[in-house]
């Protein structure tokens, strides 16, 4: 678990007008009777199975990433036969959704593959192995590099670069980055909160798999790949990252890296010798600047009853999360991830798993009740005849018999006046943007640029995040 109780804050912390999520200790300036809860995905069903022939049992590194109406999916088109105990081909394919639930595989007659180009492979050879792609959202970005790459081959990693995301180009013919480990989905994308390209890669430190990461202003030329720090968490195999800016909170890093656990084996492999020893997760990883992160040891995803997810190399999230509507009457769009399946056994296949938006982590009391208090902070909002409103925003949920209450204190941990807890409202609900009340009053626009601390009063309850609404 993460270290809950008191953190120091002396100074004010400015948040600004963004969402803050309580999946590390960052906000948190005391808890009394409550913690922080990790949650899990629900499994839903089958995303994508890779059963076409430029396809596989080791079809695998699945990026998603949407770009504008359309999603596209890139993944390693591979097969390893056991009767000959090796990989007959690593291509890189391609899928098409409008709704990230339902995908189409397309003939794009690009490559030939077992002597016809009826196929939807984007790209052979270098880099074919873990193939990974973003969309490039900094300005400066040129037209026919809106998509970018980074994948494996002789000496590191390689740059390419796509105008439509299907006819790819390597962008050098020299690898971009040295430093490392490569076998691995190796990423790289443009940080708009940092406004530089970030990568995390494989490295090895002490014999165990581990995560390296550099920044660039061009893609091409990278900064030395230094070791991302761990703080409290003992060393695990960190097989992949699948990192992303949370798109909600786009100053939080978010990776799922999968755990792999080589001491361990299934009896039902399906190896006649059984030498593929290895059982996996998926777990959570979060970071306020890409170097120093906080792990949560106990798994995020679990195998799970399914047999075959207990084969090593299993459970590898994808790198991407997206958002879908819920099939449920009256519910809120959610957060779709996607994880692998029945690999090495084949054909091996993509399932989907929802979370509820904002959903990784959050603050839950017991019905007995427990309270939390933010560290303190300022938030934006203007004065005056013009001021523009602000409100507290919150993302929560409680039971019928739950509730949550909070208060504004200030810098000496006194309430508010009108913002008491006595003057605030009982809240009992579920929803992803309630605006909190004190006696019907929400406007908190006086209290801008002041520093404050927020109390929350919480039973039978979750708080998975706050933000301080300005004029929106």
């Amino acid at each position: 678990m993460l270290l809950s109780g008191i953190l120091s804050a002396e100074e004010p912390a400015h948040i600004g007008s963004r969402r803050e999520l309580f999946i590390d200790d960052w906000m948190i300036g005391s808890l009394d009777g409550a913690r922080q809860e990790l949650h899990h995905p629900v499994p839903q069903e089958i995303a994508i199975t890779y059963d076409a022939p430029a396809e596989g049992n080791i079809s695998y590194y699945v990026r998603i990433l949407k770009d504008g109406d359309l999603y596209r999916m890139y993944y390693r088109g591979a097969h390893h036969d056991w009767s000959k105990g090796k990989v007959t081909h690593q291509v890189v394919c391609y899928a098409e959704s409008d709704d990230a639930i339902h995908w189409r595989k397309s003939d794009l007659g690009l490559f030939e593959f077992n002597g016809s180009k009826k196929n939807n492979i984007v790209w052979t050879g270098t880099g074919a192995h873990n193939f990974s792609p973003f969309l490039d959202t900094n300005p400066q970005c040129k037209t026919d590099e809106k998509f970018k790459a980074l994948g494996s081959g002789k000496g590191g990693l390689y740059a390419f670069a796509s105008a439509d995301g299907i006819h790819w180009r390597l962008l050098t013919d020299k690898p971009v980055i040295t430093k490392g480990a490569f076998d691995s989905q190796n990423l790289a994308f443009w940080d708009e909160h940092r406004q530089e390209y970030v990568d995390f890669h494989r490295g090895f430190t002490n014999k165990v798999r581990a995560i390296m990461t550099c920044t660039s202003d061009d893609f091409v030329n990278w900064t030395p790949p230094k070791f991302i720090d761990i703080k409290n968490s003992p060393p695990q195999h960190l097989y992949t990252n699948a990192t992303i800016a949370y798109p909600r909170a786009p100053h939080l890093f978010l990776a799922f890296p999968k755990r792999f656990v080589p001491s361990r084996k299934a009896a039902w492999h399906p190896d006649p010798k059984n030498n593929h020893s290895g059982v996996s997760d998926g777990v959570l990883m979060t970071s306020r600047d890409g170097m120093h992160w906080n792990r949560w040891d106990e798994a995020f995803l679990r195998p799970g009853q399914n047999r075959e997810r207990w084969w090593q190399r299993n459970n590898h999230i994808a790198w991407g999360i997206t958002t879908t509507p819920s099939p449920l009457p009256g519910h809120v769009p959610e957060l779709s991830l996607y994880a692998i399946e029945n690999y090495y056994v084949g054909p091996c296949r993509l399932r989907r798993f929802t979370l509820r938006q904002d959903g990784f982590v959050s603050i839950n009391a017991p019905f007995t009740g427990g309270e939390m208090t933010t560290r303190l902070i300022t938030f934006d909002g203007s004065q005056g005849k013009d001021k523009t409103p602000v409100e507290l925003e919150l993302n929560l949920s409680t039971s019928a018999a739950g509730s949550v209450k909070c208060e504004l204190l200030d810098a000496e941990g006194q309430p508010l006046p009108g913002f008491s807890i006595k003057e605030s409202e009982e809240f009992y609900g579920d929803e992803l943007d309630h605006v909190m009340t004190w006696k019907g009053k929400s406007d908190l626009s006086q209290f801008a640029g002041k520093p404050i601390r927020v109390r929350f009063v919480l039973k039978d309850a979750d708080l998975y995040s706050l933000r301080f609404r300005n004029g929106e």
